[in-house]
């Protein structure tokens, strides 16, 4: 069966609870049997240790170990913790009920070390203390010198040895108490998978959904951010492709359409032309024949730019760059447009600085010049003028085409370099071209590193300024 998202994210938070709750148990049981009971063990050794002194003190005045035998308070005497009053004298006397600490071990014996001694003499016999001891395996031995001869042994059983039953309910109750704790983090882990599946888990699956009907072709598709973290961040990158997407669609569909008309008007006059003459309507003679030819050009040349356009879009154009004198390219480009400017009207003022270079492709900077000035034989009005200049400014080469009027108002001036776009009523066929030229001079100058931008020519036109990397000489 195939596990959502939420159901991952749900029992991920809850095996790592249980993990972390088994492992809490395994601590605390060796913390107990390794840290606690050894603690224990420490503390009874040491204990040991310092009532070994006190039984060769009292063996060396006795002599024997008679004294000893069937004698508790002699016995809670040597093995009290601290230094109690050693003289046999006092050993059997009697102090009644409420005889003090002489009748039991002090309340800070936490080891049980007293109930855990034994002793036994020289030939292992035992003596006093607790009988199970001597024969406990594990116990530890110390043994009792006197004038260098060992004449009793001191025995400690293990702590868990005298310690079974309350270690056994110790452990039950810690048991249970995990158990406890663990029903406690499964209830938490339950709680906090479910706050992971809203607050996580269902933004990210709406962002799912809705790539799926962006993929359909639903462009106009948003999903509402609901936070600021990288999930919120998801979800503003989508509405970001969304909205690129919706924009790339639209292009393209006003490109098509854009393509449909200008093909259909040359096409459309191609076929009238050639009805007209095979309906004896007009005579197959030179002006109709020129006339078709018009047409054909057009249409030529409508092909020739979008096909430049989309090898430009792909990547594919070729550019051979080489170091080029802009001024010669410039001088000899726009000035084979003299004769035409003057017909149509137009003054030419060329302002070139010397020895500006850069590295470009000379057919494609031509193409470039040529396109703005054909721009600005179509749209300037008689008796105007078209000012081209070309300086140096730090490490860019700046050339300026700035015509007179008619301009264009400053909302459509960024628009100037869009496809099929024309910002005037009096830009149409009869006097405009495809509306493809000011975009094939973009594409042209972004191959050389450069940027186009439309302004407000100071001559009331159109300025379009060209920012190209300088080559040193």
């Amino acid at each position: 069966m195939k596990l959502g998202i939420t159901t991952k994210a749900f029992l991920a938070v809850l095996l790592v609870a249980l993990a972390v709750l088994l492992a809490m148990g395994a601590v605390g049981r060796w913390s107990f049997t390794r840290g606690f009971v050894g603690y224990m063990d420490e503390l009874a050794l040491q204990r040991m240790e310092d009532v070994v002194p006190k039984f060769v003190r009292a063996y060396g005045r006795e002599g024997n170990w008679d004294f000893l035998r069937n004698n508790r308070r002699a016995w809670f005497h040597l093995t009290r913790p601290q230094a109690g009053d050693e003289d046999p004298a006092r050993w059997n006397e009697d102090r009644g009920p409420h005889s003090g600490p002489l009748d039991m071990p002090p309340e800070s014996d936490l080891t049980g070390a007293v109930f855990r001694l034994s002793l036994v003499d020289g030939e292992q016999r035992f003596v006093m203390g607790n009988p199970m001891a001597a024969a406990e395996e594990g116990a530890v031995k110390r043994a009792i010198l006197v004038d260098g001869h060992t004449v009793g042994w001191l025995v400690m059983a293990p702590f868990q040895k005298v310690s079974d039953t309350g270690a056994r309910r110790f452990y039950d109750e810690q048991l249970f108490a995990t158990l406890l704790v663990g029903g406690i983090a499964a209830l938490f882990a339950v709680a906090i998978s479910l706050w992971i599946a809203r607050s996580l888990v269902a933004p990210i699956k709406q962002v799912a959904a809705a790539t799926h009907r962006l993929a359909a072709g639903d462009y106009a598709e948003r999903v509402q951010p609901s936070s600021n973290d990288e999930v919120g961040q998801l979800a503003r990158d989508f509405n970001s492709l969304a909205r690129a997407l919706e924009a790339n669609e639209r292009m393209r569909r006003d490109f098509m359409a854009d393509v449909s008309h200008e093909l259909r008007t040359p096409l459309a006059v191609l076929r009238g032309e050639l009805e007209a003459m095979e309906d004896g309507v007009r005579p197959m003679d030179g002006e109709a024949l020129q006339s078709l030819k018009a047409e054909v050009m057009n249409l030529t040349r409508l092909v020739s730019d979008l096909n430049e356009l989309a090898l430009a879009d792909v990547g594919a154009l070729v550019y051979r760059k080489t170091p080029l004198a802009v001024g010669e390219v410039l001088e000899s480009t726009v000035g084979a447009f003299r004769e035409r400017l003057m017909v149509a009207g137009l003054a030419l003022k060329l302002e070139l600085a010397p020895g500006l270079r850069l590295a470009a492709d000379e057919s494609r900077l031509r193409q470039l010049f040529r396109n703005l000035v054909e721009n600005t034989l179509r749209y300037t009005d008689p008796g105007g003028c078209l000012k081209v200049v070309a300086r140096r400014e730090g490490d860019e080469v700046c050339i300026d085409f700035m015509d007179s009027a008619p301009g264009v108002s400053d909302t459509l001036l960024p628009q100037l370099f869009e496809r099929f776009f024309r910002g005037e009523a009096s830009r149409n066929r009869a006097t405009g071209g495809s509306g493809l030229g000011l975009a094939i001079c973009r594409s042209i100058v972004e191959a050389h590193d450069g940027s186009i931008t439309a302004l407000a020519s100071p001559l009331g036109g159109v300025w379009v300024a060209l920012r190209f990397p300088a080559l040193e000489r």
